[in-house]
């Protein structure tokens, strides 16, 4: 069976911490046209937080997923699709290499089935994530094709997620871990704020994710950000 994410070309990132722009709701993201919903960010992700936007999103069809800074639960609503699991790949502190993984196994009675792990290189030092992980960015594209290849061939990695967060990235850099992956999904995410950067990225990442424009600038930005993807993948 093909994984969750293998036909995802855009995904949105709610981030339970930020208000949205205006007078958006949680629904109206489901009618962008984007591919899925991840619910995550860097701090103050609680399940307090974050149940009140699956129970909005409870009636949308799209698949919506968790990355938790908290404790998962084996207990599901309706609209949630599973758990993804960043594991930070260049992080110095080691809580989020295995340190919160390990509590999560011994402390919760997960079902597996809804649990899927996610390899993350950090990249941008001024972002909150870098920060909060202690992530070593001070890597060159043959290091990040290192992880990469770590992440595929040793760890058995389904999704490598690029996290530029605030900024946008190489596009040099991306197509390198594109083209050294095999089978595992390169995930872009960082900086795509209009149609433009949405098309550069969406031509060298198979999955771009949009995170900070949804709050900052709103619902009708984040449909340009899916034009611009679904125009780089099925131009002729």
């Amino acid at each position: 069976m093909a994984a969750a994410w293998a036909q995802w070309e855009h995904v949105t990132k709610i981030d339970p911490d930020k208000p949205l722009h205006d007078e958006d709701s949680y629904v109206d993201i489901a009618d962008t046209g984007t591919d899925a919903i991840i619910i995550g960010g860097t701090t103050n992700v609680t399940e307090a937080r974050v149940q009140p936007i699956l129970n909005a999103l409870s009636s949308t069809e799209i698949p919506i997923f968790v990355e938790p800074t908290y404790r998962p639960s084996s207990s599901h609503t309706e609209a949630l699709s599973g758990y993804l699991l960043p594991i930070v790949l260049n992080a110095d502190d080691p809580l989020w290499i295995t340190g919160a993984h390990h509590e999560w196994v011994r402390s919760s009675d997960l079902e597996w089935d809804y649990v899927h792990p996610e390899a993350y290189i950090v990249l941008n030092p001024a972002s909150s994530v870098a920060t909060y992980t202690q992530a070593d960015c001070d890597l060159d594209v043959d290091d990040v094709v290192a992880y990469t290849t770590l992440a595929e061939q040793i760890l058995g990695q389904q999704i490598v997620y690029l996290e530029y967060s605030g900024t946008l990235g190489d596009p040099a850099v991306v197509a390198a871990v594109r083209d050294a992956l095999s089978s595992a999904q390169p995930f872009y995410g960082g900086g795509i704020h209009d149609y433009d950067s949405a098309y550069e990225m969406a031509k060298v990442a198979d999955t771009v994710v949009v995170g900070d424009v949804l709050h900052d600038a709103g619902i009708e930005a984040v449909e340009a950000t899916v034009r611009g993807t679904t125009d780089a993948k099925h131009e002729s």
